[in-house]
């Protein structure tokens, strides 16, 4: 269905415009605003989807075999290009796989996400159940990156609301993504305006309670205020409640036809994998820093992240870097026959379309 795949898409660029204008923050506060309102939302958005297309029943031994290649498997692979990566441009780093280069973190996440999802969905009240283990993750300091525990907990509420959405029939039966009525896209445009709004509005509030951190969901309360008093789980609470509004907002305007883009939205984990590596040097030599006039710079860097998704989501960088990112892994396995034999799939849910699938022994 074209939708997802646009969906994808959209959450892709988003991902790689908040961390594109990430430097800009520090100087601009119009690129701050901007930087609040996509990480309200785009990586609940991700995480949505991502359970959306996945299964709550025990896994068959070839799902537990796509874990391994899908995720385990290029983890381990690009937190070695990382360790290279930083030794060579920071000096002498240890490697350690227990802490997530960058971007690694969703890659664990979606992993744990997909091992535990049969067992919550052994429960009376997951959605519940998963609200209380994120907001409660909060008050425990010794729940933080290692293994990107933090955030794979943090985040864990929005993986398990697209599960449920999907295992409800939720989005057939009330016909969602059939043609939207014209007030459903208005509102939609309220919303987004609103919270554009209140980042803007807000900045001096969000600059003092650094917003930013809350909104990455790997930190524990005393380390984002100094303390865990017990209202600290109603911050983490409200912003679930906000990235939800938001999420649905942004669904309502995803198109449903297909476009030129649409299919791009089938390789979403080359450009998540990847786009780090292009930013990296930007990031790090601070050309990124004082630029101005901001209202000519952040629209570049708002055209440029358009542009890195659509060159790593392209077909001669897909065909460059596959052995590093669907790298054939049949000698892992005593039975090579657990592997799929077409038709691989994006971690995040999408299924490559059997004539661009690559055939896997």
């Amino acid at each position: 269905m074209p939708y997802w795949d646009n969906a994808r898409f959209a959450c892709i660029v988003l991902v790689v415009l908040g961390h594109a204008i990430q430097r800009l923050t520090y100087d601009s506060d119009i690129a701050y605003a901007l930087y609040l309102l996509v990480y309200a939302f785009h990586m609940p958005a991700f995480a949505i989807i991502s359970g959306y297309f996945s299964k709550s029943d025990p896994p068959s031994r070839r799902q537990m075999a796509r874990i391994i290649t899908d995720i385990l498997v290029p983890y381990i692979v690009f937190e070695l290009l990382w360790w290279v990566t930083k030794s060579v441009v920071e000096g002498d780093v240890e490697p350690n796989l227990t802490q997530p280069s960058w971007t690694l973190w969703f890659l664990l996440a979606l992993g744990i996400f997909r091992l535990v999802l049969p067992y919550l969905a052994l429960l009376r009240w997951p959605l519940a159940w998963t609200v209380v283990i994120s907001v409660g993750a909060g008050y425990l300091p010794n729940v933080d990156s290692t293994f990107s525990l933090s955030r794979t907990l943090g985040f864990l509420p929005f993986f398990a609301l697209g599960w449920w959405l999907r295992e409800r029939d939720v989005v057939d039966r009330l016909r969602l993504l059939e043609r939207k009525a014209w007030w459903a896209r208005v509102a939609a445009v309220a919303v987004f305006a609103l919270a554009a709004w209140a980042a803007w509005g807000g900045l001096a509030g969000w600059h003092e309670m650094d917003m930013r951190n809350w909104l990455f969901y790997d930190q524990d309360y005393a380390a984002l205020i100094g303390e865990a008093p017990w209202w600290a789980g109603g911050v983490r609470l409200a912003l679930m409640a906000v990235a939800v509004v938001l999420c649905a907002a942004f669904f309502v305007l995803v198109p449903r036809g297909r476009f030129a883009f649409t299919p791009l939205g089938t390789y979403t984990m080359y450009v998540y994998l990847l786009h780090s590596f292009v930013l990296y040097p930007l990031r790090e030599s601070g050309v990124l820093r004082g630029l101005d006039p901001t209202w000519l710079w952040l629209p570049v860097m708002c055209a440029l992240s358009v542009a890195i998704a659509v060159l790593l989501a392209s077909r001669p960088v897909r065909w460059l870097f596959r052995p590093l990112i669907e790298p054939r892994s049949r000698w892992l396995f005593a039975d090579p026959g657990v592997l799929p034999r077409a038709g691989a799939s994006d971690p995040t849910g999408s299924r490559r379309p059997p004539s661009t699938a690559r055939h896997r022994p």
